[in-house]
């Protein structure tokens, strides 16, 4: 009886602790095209990730996050304003970020926060609201990448990209302010293609044979814009670029020659007997589209072991400082990320494993270790749940919602449907389009090259298969969801999508 006392009694403070004491230090990790389906925390076999399983298993696993527009930039803009792409400014990768906005961080920094953003930025214009930044111009580079600084210079630096900017993290870090609360946002270049891997990890995965997807080879019927895309492995994949076998030409010269002498060493050791022996067994046809499949597999699970190395250096790095009991740490994906099924890499769908995000959290005091939220939240809510967390009032102008209510408590009542609108047209063809999501059912409306509608039961057809837009029997089913779809569209202030919705 004692020892329940006493343990309530260390409970309690830790809550009051974070609730109403000491302002916590915000940590936050974002990735680059990490699939859900890569990390054994969801239950994937793919591989294992330690260090993200670390985070789910002290704090808590998020079963349902997704994000608003699955591309990299508009991923970023989003986290950073709390607003929706049509709100923030920027659709697609080919737009400049307004820095000069609003953003949670400048929020922090007013209400005395140190801040500071470190890795990949990807949004053309500068930061700012940040006390300390450090980036990676444009994608970056995996190996010896420049850095532009805020003195507006280009630091080059030797080493892996995903390593450098922990150090850069660390170092930032340990300079700070310890008298202050600090908000870091780390930003990885992994795992994004051309998913290359640290030379420690190469091989890592050459043991392996990696089953196919049930749906790999997905005939896409009764789904228009499934069948017209551009992103597959069997045609778009390319053995140079994206499978290093002839890395010194085309696309991939770029990267390959940044390798230095020790490194291509390395590089070409592991890369050309494989290309030599590709040559040799003149593969083609589904016998290829296989053989890329493996490639494909080995050298992106091969990049995500290092990023979830890196993630818990962090962590470690947290417990030597004794800074673990009073941060928050929050990692997530830009997007989530095809591994394979439907025959594809990339993202930009509306489908789940483009549209659901990776994300695990940890907050000592407030949220109980091992907890699973099933809510459904989106990378919308990263924003004001971060302010919620410091105590800092919320703009009115944001459009997420402050998820610390499903930290405190996971099966709280939340929301009962998302939002998705993906703008970009050309880029692997992937036709632009909206939609909204409940915890059955998925609507999708798809416009600027194709006037088309798809809605599938999640229940019965996880995979999304089978369209049943227009089928006997799903009359009432749709028009529920067409009238959730414009109160979403209303509420976000979508005027575009509202027009098209009606039509």
């Amino acid at each position: 009886m004692r020892y329940i006392l006493l343990l309530t009694l260390l409970c309690l403070s830790g809550v009051l602790n974070a609730q109403s004491g000491k302002r916590p230090n915000i940590i936050i990790i974002v990735s680059d095209d990490h699939a859900f389906q890569a990390i054994s925390a969801y239950g994937g076999n793919l591989m294992q990730t330690p260090g993200i399983d670390r985070l789910a298993r002290e704090g808590a696993i998020f079963n349902h996050a997704y994000v608003t527009n699955s591309i990299c930039g508009p991923s970023r803009a989003v986290i950073l304003t709390g607003k929706y792409s049509h709100k923030n400014g920027f659709k697609d990768n080919r737009s400049r970020f307004d820095a000069g906005q609003d953003q949670f961080a400048k929020r922090l920094r007013s209400a005395g926060y140190q801040t500071a953003w470190i890795g990949k930025w990807h949004l053309k214009s500068k930061p700012e609201g940040f006390d300390f930044w450090q980036i990676l111009p444009g994608q970056g580079d995996y190996y010896n990448p420049d850095f532009l600084t805020m003195d507006g210079k280009t630091v080059h630096k030797e080493g892996y990209v995903t390593n450098l900017i922990t150090d850069d993290a660390e170092q930032w870090m340990s300079g700070r302010d310890t008298s202050r609360p600090f908000c870091l946002v780390i930003g990885h270049k992994a795992t994004h293609r051309t998913w290359i891997p640290d030379t420690a990890d190469l091989g890592l995965y050459d043991g392996r044979t990696f089953p196919l997807p049930a749906n790999f080879y997905d005939d896409y019927e009764g789904r228009y814009a499934a069948a017209h895309q551009d992103m597959n492995i069997a045609h778009t994949m390319r053995l140079g670029y994206d499978l290093k076998m002839t890395p010194d030409t085309g696309f991939g010269r770029s990267g390959y020659i940044r390798l230095n002498p020790a490194q291509r060493a390395k590089f070409d050791a592991y890369y050309k007997p494989i290309a030599a022996d590709l040559a040799a067994r003149k593969l083609s046809g589904k016998e290829l589209t296989e053989w890329k499949y493996q490639r494909y597999m080995k050298d992106y699970l091969a990049t995500a072991a290092s990023l979830d190395r890196n993630i818990a250096r962090v962590l470690n790095y947290l417990d030597a400082h004794h800074l673990s009991e009073n941060t928050m740490v929050i990692y997530l994906s830009d997007q989530g990320f095809y591994m394979g099924e439907h025959g594809w890499f990339d993202k930009r769908f509306m489908y789940e494993e483009s549209f659901r995000t990776p994300m695990v959290a940890r907050y000592p005091g407030v949220l109980k270790p091992g907890s699973v939220i099933n809510g459904l939240v989106m990378n919308l809510d990263i924003a004001p749940t971060c302010l919620d967390a410091a105590g800092v009032a919320i703009p009115a102008a944001v459009q997420g919602r402050s998820f610390l209510p499903l930290l405190k408590q996971p099966d709280a009542r939340w929301r009962k449907s998302l939002y998705y609108h993906y703008y970009e047209r050309g880029e692997h063809s992937v036709i632009p389009h909206f939609g909204v999501r409940t915890e059955r059912y998925k609507l999708i409306r798809f416009y600027n090259g194709a006037d088309k509608w798809e809605l599938f039961d999640l229940q019965q057809d996880p995979s999304e298969m089978k369209n049943l837009y227009g089928r006997k029997g799903y009359e009432k089913i749709t028009a529920g969801l067409k009238k959730e779809l414009v109160r979403l569209i209303k509420e976000y202030d979508d005027e575009d999508a509202l027009k098209l919705v009606k039509q």
